[in-house]
């Protein structure tokens, strides 16, 4: 769903591990927590608090952890 970047908690090269928070996006009046669905390094992270999202945009990008 379409809404406003709050809080960005990670930053491109960090390491995360399955279930992290990566950012809280409020939208329809709740804040809603995005956390990272695998472990691994951020690859990606386009988004700035304060910025508007579209429905579907991308918010993050994870490289996985390597076996």
């Amino acid at each position: 769903m379409p809404g406003t970047v709050l809080v960005v908690k990670a930053a491109v090269g960090d390491q995360v591990q399955a279930g992290q928070p990566l950012l809280i996006v409020e939208a329809m009046k709740m804040e809603h927590t995005v956390t990272a669905p695998i472990a691994g390094v951020i690859a990606e992270l386009p988004v700035r608090a304060g910025q508007q999202v579209a429905m579907d945009a991308m918010l993050a990008a994870i490289t996985p952890e390597e076996a």
